[in-house]
């Protein structure tokens, strides 16, 4: 088998059991976080406190105003992603009576109280617009500018430092599709530590990965990355085929055979519906994630005809390295 020297290899012990769901075994209940009265007495105070133009969002900081209930509930939102199920939708917020920018502040605020909030893209950008931007699918365009559906990834694979967490808050939803599926890789890794332990091995070894465009102009296209590794919190993942095969088309280094069996295997126990969770987000809620240990998709979606269009704020939040993209 293909082995890199100074490489982490598979680990033997399980990993913690409440990360290791399946569709049969986590509910709504299990995800959805209802938002008292109190926290949207406050965030109401707040943004007429800030009006309808806020400051620079840079300028926004939720020491700065009382959010105490708001706080509470975000730490309780903390410990489901980081020690429970690592999925958490926050069950809502009153989108329709703020002014657009109002909502931007409102979602900045939130995610800001999990933790540092980071760039994602090359040269700055902390708030992310998910819509259908137009633009065809093409090198440097993302999937989540488009209306096309999205297989199960984790964002910034390609990364050093990948986001820990990853939020989405919903402005507007789709008239139709858009749906929002989570998958457990660490159910994944236990099914391929039962089952195929070699090919296991293979991928805690490193892959070529496809950077996105996402570099200075004279950088390498590509970084080397391996889909598990361990760290101080255990198990971690990053996980996106598409630019793992794109990686090795740019680096001109075909994917060895064990390299391409395990890609594969991790992908029919990924896309195995009885492993995934499927619901809808829906405007005014705030959905995160551990992006280290779960991969989400999205199916295709529709836009209205009119101004109903598809929107969402997406944010990544991260604490090691610098706020800058790769985090060095």
């Amino acid at each position: 088998m293909l082995s890199f020297p100074g490489m982490a290899t598979a680990p033997v012990h399980a990993v913690d059991p409440r990360q290791t769901w399946t569709r049969d075994s986590l509910t709504p209940r299990d995800w959805l976080v209802p938002v008292p009265e109190a926290c949207v007495a406050e965030v109401d105070a707040v943004l007429a406190k800030i009006g309808p133009t806020p400051p620079p969002l840079d300028l926004l900081r939720p020491g700065d105003f009382d959010l105490s209930a708001t706080q509470a509930l975000i730490d309780r939102v903390r410990t489901k992603l980081h020690d429970g199920e690592g999925l958490a939708v926050l069950d809502r917020f009153p989108v329709e009576r703020y002014a657009p920018a109002q909502s931007r502040a409102l979602g900045w605020l939130l995610a800001s109280m999990l933790g540092p909030l980071v760039d994602q893209k090359w040269g700055g950008t902390r708030i992310y617009d998910v819509k259908d931007s137009g633009q065809a699918l093409g090198y440097g365009v993302r999937r989540s500018i488009t209306n096309l559906g999205q297989p199960f990834h984790t964002d910034g694979g390609w990364l050093t430092h990948t986001p820990m967490l990853v939020g989405l808050f919903c402005l507007e939803s789709a008239e139709s599709g858009g749906l929002s599926r989570f998958v457990s890789l660490a159910t994944a890794h236990e099914r391929l530590r039962a089952t195929a332990p070699d090919l296991l091995e293979r991928l805690y070894q490193p892959f070529w990965w496809d950077r996105q465009a996402e570099h200075g102009p004279n950088d390498p296209r590509v970084s080397r990355r391996p889909v598990f590794e361990r760290d101080a919190r255990g198990l971690g993942a990053r996980w996106y085929e598409d630019y793992v095969v794109k990686g090795h088309e740019l680096a001109g280094e075909p994917l060895d055979r064990a390299g391409a069996d395990a890609l594969a295997a991790l992908r029919e126990i990924v896309d195995a519906p009885g492993h995934w969770v499927e619901f809808r987000i829906e405007k005014g809620q705030l959905q995160y994630l551990n992006n280290r240990r779960f991969a989400h998709s999205r199916t295709a979606f529709a836009d209205s005809a009119g101004d109903r269009k598809r929107h969402l704020l997406r944010f990544w939040n991260r604490e090691e390295g610098t706020p800058q993209l790769e985090g060095q």
